[in-house]
């Protein structure tokens, strides 16, 4: 697979394509190494993004709008003319190209002479094109890196629960024989071995649920990074951090790739209007011709200048312009209302954010501690006599259901970590790296 960096007309190549042309250089070591160690955050995106087929289209559309910003600052082709004048159609010099003094043969040039600054304008208009097309390929290359982060952590944490319910699994298994062996021994009731059995198909039946979220979430994986989806995951990355200013979430977001976009088609609206205020002007055309008449008489030269009339300007060119200027303003206003909205929508995750952390920590630090306790105090009592089998199980249930919750809750903070963390391109380049 060949890949190449694109210039842009002043000869500098973009940043954004650098970062990915280094992650696609640094994909050859590292497929090397991806079996034999275990895949970290950072390497699946960098593995998504050299997956890329979209990215590999955006570039195209860079490149197209790069070739038309040369061709649109080039005058018109000029136009061939060809013909004869004043050919003779009846008496006696009829069809002679040659008899009569006013037939002429005539071969010419026309070239309409754009003015400078419209095709100036036009050269403009289409690099904020390839200005947006690299903004849109930004913000494909974020959401690329924050589904495949969401993925990654989907699986991450469907492992986990997978072994916490495989736990309660054994531990089912464990009552039973406990169970039935004090049954035997008169110790126990057989409602106690049903009450063990049935925690042993409740167990199950949780498994069997996350085994299927733990498939779908390889599966999604696997849409963005292959064959390595199957490979072993690394440790969680650090999602107690961010890289918003929560204190200047306005400015921070200005940055956003769709906020980058509507700029880019707000500039593009601004030259537009300037393209609509220049049309005010004609544009001339100058014609040259040589016109040949038989050999008695003299050939001749003709040299013309013709300019378009703009007879209605109230109706035609003021109208065109007034179009443009409502349109920029348009395009402005939705800069500002998206602007808006995305303020608002990351601060909302943000507090969630915090909170799901927070409620995590506290279920981590004082609600498992806190379980296990009393898993111990009702097993001690159980043992001498003073519990019964029930109480056990009960106990185990909730401590068990309090490591998932924390589990769950870690999770829904994470993927608010990757929804806020990837809102725009992170280099990925070599992170994570073993």
């Amino acid at each position: 697979m060949l890949f190449a960096v694109i210039p842009p007309r002043g000869g500098r190549p973009h940043p954004i394509r650098v970062a990915v042309l280094a992650g696609l250089l640094a994909l050859s070591s590292f497929t090397a190494l991806a079996l034999d160690f275990p895949l970290t955050l950072g390497q699946a995106q960098q593995l998504a993004v050299a997956r890329s087929r979209q990215l590999n289209a955006q570039d195209q559309a860079v490149t197209a709008a790069r070739e038309m910003a040369v061709a649109a600052g080039q005058l018109p082709d000029p136009i061939l003319k060809v013909g004869v004048d004043n050919l003779p159609v009846s008496g006696t010099d009829r069809g002679s190209l040659t008899s009569d003094f006013m037939t002429m043969r005539r071969v010419g040039v026309m070239q309409e002479i754009t003015r400078t600054d419209k095709r100036q304008l036009r050269t403009e208009r289409y690099d904020r094109a390839a200005d947006k097309a690299l903004a849109e390929k930004a913000t494909t290359i974020a959401a690329i890196q924050r589904e495949t982060a969401i993925a990654w952590l989907d699986r991450y944490y469907a492992e986990q629960m997978l072994a916490v319910a495989v736990e309660q699994i054994q531990q089912a298994k464990l009552e039973i024989e406990a169970t039935q062996a004090a049954y035997r021994g008169g110790r126990s009731s057989q409602a106690d071995v049903f009450s063990a059995r049935s925690a042993l198909a409740m167990a199950d039946d949780r498994t069997s649920e996350f085994q299927k979220k733990l498939k779908n979430a390889r599966t999604t994986l696997a849409r963005w990074t292959g064959d390595a989806s199957d490979i072993a995951l690394a440790g969680k990355p650090d999602i107690d951090s961010i890289r918003l200013d929560q204190m200047s979430l306005e400015t921070s977001l200005a940055h956003h790739p769709q906020i980058a976009i509507l700029n880019r088609q707000t500039e593009i609206a601004e030259l537009d209007t300037r393209l609509a205020a220049a049309n005010k002007k004609s544009d001339w055309t100058v014609e040259v011709a040589f016109q040949q008449r038989g050999p008695a008489y003299s050939n001749m030269v003709s040299i013309g200048l013709s300019l378009p009339f703009q007879w209605d300007q109230k109706n035609r060119q003021d109208r065109e312009l007034s179009s443009k200027l409502a349109m920029l303003e348009q395009s402005r206003a939705e800069r500002d209302d998206m602007l808006r909205a995305h303020v608002a929508e990351a601060q909302i995750m943000i507090t969630e954010w915090q909170s799901n952390r927070e409620r995590a920590t506290r279920y981590e630090h004082e609600l498992i501690p806190l379980a296990r306790e009393r898993t111990q105090a009702v097993m001690a009592a159980y043992r001498g006599g003073k519990s019964s089998l029930r109480d056990v199980l009960a106990a185990r249930r909730n401590e068990l259901d309090t490591r998932l919750q924390t589990l769950q809750l870690q999770a829904d903070a994470a993927r608010l970590w990757a929804q806020l963390n990837f809102l725009t391109p992170a280099d990925v380049v070599n992170k994570d790296m073993p």
